[in-house]
């Protein structure tokens, strides 16, 4: 499901994710979006230039240090996600709709806790 909503805008997962962070954020360092996402800082580059092209973020230097590279999300990029957004979460409400609420808290708490002891 996830993948047919995402396959409709051309974002794979990692794009989606990155675009979100964007899209909360505004304006992240290259390291620090690829901490958020996961991934590493080549990644990062990759997917932003797919993005770019898609005209749904853009790159700039740093002011105070020239070797710092910010990616910045754009107007379109914002109505990509204000689009795209509901649909996603309609799927994932879909997919976790057979548990109790109180089951739905239970596995939110666990993902929590791992992704803290992670690190992520």
């Amino acid at each position: 499901m996830d993948r047919e909503v995402l396959a409709d805008y051309g974002l794979s997962w990692t794009s989606f994710s990155m675009l979100y962070d964007l899209w909360i954020e505004e304006s992240i360092e290259t390291k620090k979006l690829a901490e958020l996402a996961g991934v590493t800082k080549p990644t990062v580059t990759n997917i932003t230039k797919t993005l770019e092209r898609k005209e749904l973020c853009y790159r700039k230097t740093g002011v105070r240090d020239r070797r710092m590279t910010y990616v910045t999300i754009t107007d379109k990029g914002r109505r990509v996600m204000e689009d795209l957004y509901p649909k996603f979460h309609k799927g994932e409400a879909q997919i976790v709709s057979i548990l109790s609420v109180a089951e739905q808290k239970q596995v939110s708490a666990l993902i929590r806790k791992v992704i803290k002891a992670n690190d992520f």
